[in-house]
Formats: C-alpha cells, structure tokens, sequence
C-alpha cells in the first residue's frame, strides 16, 4: 500500500508521525473519507467541500487547494491496485509542545491512504441488518468530521455487543443519525429525513438520496422525526459512503414492519445503482 504524508508518496510501512503530533494527543484533527469505484472518485468536490466545512469549523487553514487536493487524490488512486478504493485523507493540526491553545507557526500533518472499498453483501441488501438505538450523548458540532470518535466508537459498540450493523442516535426524543451513518425513515410511503444541523454530519449520499428521490418521484420531507416515528416505522434506512442505501429490518431486536427491506427503499436501491453506474462509465457527476 502506497500513502501519502506531509508531501511524500511511501509505503505505509515506512509512514512515521511524531508522537506530540496534535491529532494523537489532542484528538485535534479531521478526516474525509472518499469511494472511489471503477478508479473514478465519486462526488470528489462534494466531499473536498465538507472537508472545507469541518477546517473552517476548527480554524484550521486548508493545506491545498481544490485543484492540488484533486492531483493527491489522482496520484494516489494511480500508485494503489484495484478497482474499487476507500480513500482516507487525515489532516491535524500539527506537531508542537503540549499545550490546549493553538500553536503558531505550525504546519499540519496531511496523511491520505487508499484501501479496498468494501461495500454491503448482496444477502445484507435483499434482507436488509439489524440495528439499536441509544441516546447521542456526543458533542454539539457532529457536522465537523472529527477524528476524535471515542464517543462513536461507544456507541457503535453497543450495536456490535449484540451483533447489530449499527447503532441509531436519538436526542431529546428526535432522530439524529447512526453512529457513521445518516438514517432515513418511511412512513405512509413518504421519505422522511432529518433537517442537516450541527447535531448530524451533512452526509454525500443523504444528499444523493434525496436528490434521485426528487427525480425518481419518491414524495420525500425533510424535518425532525420523532422517536415514535423511528420505532413504528413503515421502512428503515441507513445510508453512507461505504454501506451506500441500506434497509435496517430489525431495531432493538423487533422486525420494523414486516422485517423485510420494503417497497420504497426497493426503488432507491435501483435508483441508486443506476446513478453510481452512470459515474462509474464516466456520465454522472464523479
């Protein structure tokens, strides 16, 4: 494996980080994670754009441009094998003396590495996963992709405990997101998400969804969806880079509604493949 770090392209085993790195002691740092299918990223400037969002929410300068971001990533692609990658950039704040306040003067730490794109089994989409829920006891700035995911390493643990595929946040009896997903819900066969806000990352694909449910005549409503809602749901889904469109068919050990993927999350599944295929042939947005 090929990585990338602070202007050099090594093997991993030869990528060092000092140890008063910020991102090792402080957590002080931020992370993107980019598919890549058929050596073509998907939604690229989507995802350089929230990792834009995430260094303005910690004051941290950018280290590249748009366009040197788009060579790394190219080159990157370029030195690693296989066909489909998950692309993992890491940026902290740097490596300077203990101390909370910001050190100046510093340069930060930029690792990007390359891995298989593992994305969900043909049984886990024709039967759909199971998942819990818990109270999202995280911080209020979710929308920042932070590397420090203790708090999410918790709780996605509580789901592993009992060989569920994800843990469903709720706060103050409203949905949020999963623990590394953004969940969707169906009722009276209405696609219902929740509002983007600081208390959930802006996930690429819950636009997406929301985007081919718009053309693809799904009636969708974007709004804060109640406990009850979640738990008495019609359908169930989770969404992200990695899982892409998923149906949870089981919560908390219950089957939501009939226990099988339903009829509108069918449809999305389609509709997604259908647009991922178009970027993979180079005619979709990439």
């Amino acid at each position: 494996m090929s990585v990338y770090l602070n202007g050099q392209f090594l093997p991993i085993e030869e990528a060092r980080i000092p140890v008063l790195d910020r991102g090792f002691i402080f957590g002080d740092g931020l992370y993107e994670f980019i598919p890549v299918y058929s050596r073509r990223t998907f939604r690229l400037k989507e995802h350089l754009a929230r990792l834009q969002h995430s260094l303005d929410g910690v004051r941290l300068a950018n280290p590249h441009s748009e366009a040197e971001w788009e060579k790394l990533v190219l080159e990157l692609i370029a030195r690693n094998p296989g066909e489909d990658l998950s692309l993992y950039l890491h940026i902290t704040r740097g490596v300077a003396p203990r101390d909370h306040a910001f050190p100046k003067g510093v340069a930060p730490t930029v690792f990007m590495m390359a891995y298989p794109l593992t994305i969900p089994s043909p049984e886990a989409v024709e039967h759909g996963v199971a998942a819990t829920t818990a109270t999202d006891n995280r911080w209020l700035h979710c929308d920042i992709k932070s590397v420090s995911l203790l708090p999410n390493v918790l709780l996605r643990q509580l789901s592993a405990d009992v060989g569920a595929a994800e843990t469903v946040l709720l706060r103050e009896g409203f949905l949020s997101e999963g623990t590394a997903t953004n969940i969707f819900v169906v009722r009276d066969d209405t696609l219902l998400a929740p509002p983007k806000s600081h208390l959930m990352l802006p996930g690429i694909t819950y636009d997406i969804v929301l985007e081919l449910a718009d053309a693809g005549g799904i009636a969708c409503s974007v709004r804060e969806i109640s406990e009850f809602e979640v738990r008495s749901a019609q359908e169930l889904w989770l969404t992200s880079s990695n899982k892409e469109v998923l149906a949870i068919t089981v919560l908390d050990g219950q089957p939501v509604a009939s226990g099988k993927p339903g009829p509108v999350f069918r449809k999305m599944y389609r509709l997604y493949q259908e647009y991922k295929a178009n970027v993979m042939r180079g005619a979709g947005a990439g």
